[in-house]
């Protein structure tokens, strides 16, 4: 995963290497987390003003083309890219009240849900697991503030 990849790419699909394209692919592979476009476009006009919401989603659009970006939807439905992790698969779990994203892996998932295919005769493709609860910031909070209902404190 390079920004040369993305030239390469880019030049063999007949496509303009701009300035704008690499400062948003060099952010995006910086950054490695996940991106709606909106919050790709916010974080890079604060450095470039003049950079619009259409180059960013075409942008990334070319990224997941290029096999440099994946495109995921979690609960919300709200399209987030992530850098590839070449050929490292990863699962996810979602925070339902900061929307937070934590990236894991485990070798026994892996190998159970080989078990499991194989068990049944199943060739897998791909596959994603997601779950969905509460970072440990946002647990302290619902604790804190379900003790306060039942000790009858306000706590708005």
């Amino acid at each position: 995963m390079h920004e040369m990849d993305l030239k390469k790419y880019l030049k063999k699909k007949g496509f303009k290497v701009t300035t704008q394209r690499e400062k948003i692919v060099e952010r995006f592979l910086k950054r490695d987390r996940h991106f709606s476009v909106e919050e790709l476009y916010k974080e890079m006009k604060r450095t470039m003003p003049g950079i619009g919401f259409a180059t960013v989603y075409r942008t990334l659009q070319l990224l997941v083309a290029a096999g440099l970006a994946t495109e995921r939807r979690f609960k919300d439905n709200i399209a987030r890219f992530e850098p590839s992790h070449m050929n490292r698969h990863h699962d996810h779990m979602i925070c339902l009240n900061c929307g937070r994203i934590i990236e894991f892996e485990n070798h026994k998932i892996e190998k159970l849900q080989n078990d499991v295919a194989e068990k049944h005769n199943f060739y897998t493709v791909s596959y994603k697991l997601e779950l969905y609860g509460y970072c440990e910031e946002c647990k302290k909070k619902r604790l804190i503030g379900r003790k306060n209902e039942r000790d009858g404190l306000n706590t708005s």
